[in-house]
């Protein structure tokens, strides 16, 4: 296999998008080896992997965005051909509550591993994990490579900054550095402080008898919603190609929260209106009304195309959370 020796070292390599990941260059033959911090949390920090049946598989190591020595050591370490910089402090409402922490790992911990490539002296190639919340108030109703950004919240500032310096360093260090710009993207391993994942355990916690009704803020907000095993295999293709560039990573499809709602009751056979609660205290201080991704770019340049329908996926989703909720009651 062309890949056999190749060697992935990968920040937030316990998030979902690790875990797919992680999955993805294993099925390709990659050596993979990940960045962990330390946690109170570690012994099951790794449940991702697990779920997948592939934890035994990934190589971890013990690092932190927000320190450099440590990242120049793993670095130096392991060698890798290509870093996948997944690591963040990714939930949007916590960056208000957790501002400085989201700046310091969300934005400057992308200098800090940038820095550590050029330390190490590495010729890695390197994907940046932006955002789509980084265009927030958006200023193009569909949103594209050339499309201005205006940022909504700390988060989105935080990726800003790390897309930013993610140009900088390709354009001052002629690094193989390229962003993925990915709209939402979700499934079964999504964290349940996320919407998509919020609605579908809610869902089947109703459906099971363990709740009556799912309470949620604006459900009127749009997004393109797509699956995160399609994504992460753009973010690879991206870093087989001979220059670093920028791709928005999308469907092309816009749906509201209430009818991704509508979606996963009706596959738990139950009617959205009986349990749907509206509580304002859950609206965001500024919210991204909608946002809707062009690919184009990543299609014409090496033929990405999703795979996983927002039906599929969320059915999926609630299927897989019926079952754990299952688990817990000891069905």
């Amino acid at each position: 296999m062309e890949n056999m020796s190749k060697r992935a070292l990968i920040t937030g390599v316990t998030g979902q998008d690790g875990a797919y990941l992680s999955e993805f260059l294993l099925g390709k033959g990659y050596e993979v080896h990940g960045i962990v911090r330390r946690s109170s949390h570690l012994g099951v920090a790794d449940h991702r992997l697990r779920w997948l049946g592939i934890a035994h598989r990934v190589v971890m190591h013990d690092a932190n965005l927000s320190d450099l020595g440590s990242l120049v050591r793993v670095v130096q370490q392991v060698q890798p051909d290509e870093i996948y910089n997944l690591g963040a402090q990714s939930f949007v409402a916590t960056s208000w509550s957790q501002a400085l922490v989201t700046g310091n790992i969300t934005a400057l911990g992308v200098t800090n591993m940038l820095e550590a490539i050029r330390l190490a002296g590495s010729s890695a190639r390197f994907y940046q994990a932006s955002s789509s919340e980084m265009y927030g108030l958006v200023q193009h109703p569909v949103q594209s490579e050339k499309t201005p950004f205006y940022p909504r919240s700390p988060y989105a500032v935080a990726k800003l900054y790390g897309h930013w310096i993610t140009v900088n360093y390709r354009e001052s260090f002629g690094m193989h550095a390229s962003s993925g710009i990915l709209f939402n993207h979700e499934s079964p391993l999504r964290g349940i402080e996320f919407v998509t994942r919020k609605v579908t355990d809610g869902v089947a916690r109703i459906k099971l008898g363990l709740a009556t009704e799912l309470r949620l803020g604006n459900v009127d907000a749009k997004r393109d919603w797509g699956h995160a095993r399609d994504y992460v295999r753009a973010m690879w293709l991206m870093l087989q190609q001979d220059v670093p560039d920028d791709y928005v990573v999308a469907t092309g499809v816009t749906t509201s929260v209430r009818e991704m709602c509508e979606l996963a009751f009706a596959r738990a056979g139950l009617n959205m209106s009986d349990h749907l609660v509206i509580d304002p205290d859950l609206f965001r201080p500024s919210e991204v009304d909608i946002l809707l991704g062009d690919p184009t770019k990543a299609r014409q340049t090496f033929g990405w195309e999703p795979k996983v329908s927002l039906e599929e996926m969320i059915f999926e989703m609630v299927d897989a959370d019926l079952v754990r909720v299952s688990r817990f009651l000891g069905g």
